[in-house]
């Protein structure tokens, strides 16, 4: 089997960690001392603890959310001038195999419709409905992830065509493992970081029309800010890491909205087991 099938191609537990990025500050204590005037509807004027709980909580409540996630910084924007590279060589940089951009929809019953880039330029989409699985991974994603020849024939032969199957089969069970949200809650619900990082309030400002207050804290010489909403529910809509070269920036949108059930036609996709033939030829 190639090592597409061997290993997380998307960098699950990258995405899952961005999706996370606002649980420390989630669970730490604010001052409380500053009271805004309360043109947040009450929101604005409970302490940054509490502000930031609500929000966890909505999170952690939600059945289904948008997420949208952009890595900048030197691990995340680095790009292979070459389309191809050695096997030793992709395992060992496996910081250009993690996501650097990622658009989600996902929600509590492992459904999920999306693409992913990778730090090296490499691209998919992913849909996932029940346990069927599509993957549509670009040109450059066959040629870093499938080692030497394997890599390009494939590219040429799944060209612009979904890799279909369930999640019966390892490489689109391991794929797909984004897809669970009920995942990402467990994990925000365990988590468990008692670092110390004071948030704190500050100005209500807005967010793409939205009111929202932002929380500012500090951990590790990293720099965080949520942006929670002070209009209908307390959601965080944004959170943004800043520190050690590396930005990430994650939005979250479309709270409890459907996941579009659309999935592509057959003339689209190419069942699971053809790529596994094949890949066995070369």
């Amino acid at each position: 089997m190639s090592r597409m099938s061997r290993k997380r191609v998307t960098g699950s537990a990258a995405c899952c960690a961005a999706a996370l990025l606002i649980l420390p500050a989630c669970s730490s204590d604010g001052d409380g001392k500053d009271k805004v005037k309360d043109r947040t509807g009450g929101v604005g004027n409970l302490s940054a603890r509490e502000i930031s709980d609500k929000a966890k909580q909505e999170l952690l409540d939600a059945k289904s959310v948008h997420i949208s996630m952009r890595a900048t910084g030197s691990d995340a924007t680095k790009d292979t001038d070459s389309d191809t590279e050695s096997d030793s060589d992709a395992d060992t940089d496996s910081d250009s195999d993690d996501p650097a951009s990622m658009e989600l929809t996902l929600d509590r019953d492992g459904n999920c419709v999306g693409s992913m880039k990778m730090a090296n330029g490499a691209a998919l989409e992913l849909v996932k409905r029940g346990d069927k699985v599509w993957v549509k991974p670009d040109e450059k994603f066959w040629k870093t992830q499938v080692p030497g020849g394997e890599g390009e024939a494939a590219a040429e032969i799944f060209k612009n065509r979904y890799v279909h199957g369930t999640t019966s089969d390892v490489m689109l069970r391991e794929v797909s493992e984004v897809c669970d949200l009920r995942k990402v809650q467990k994990e925000i619900e365990d988590d468990s970081d008692d670092a110390t990082k004071s948030l704190a309030k500050g100005e209500p400002t807005t967010l793409d029309g939205t009111d929202v207050i932002p929380l500012t804290g500090k951990d590790d010489g990293k720099e965080t800010t949520l942006y929670v909403a002070t209009e209908g529910k307390p959601y965080l809509l944004k959170a943004v890491e800043k520190g050690d070269g590396d930005d990430t920036t994650t939005t979250f949108s479309d709270y409890d909205k459907p996941v579009p059930s659309k999935t592509p036609s057959a003339d689209e996709s190419v069942d699971v087991s053809k790529l596994q033939r094949q890949l066995q030829k070369i």
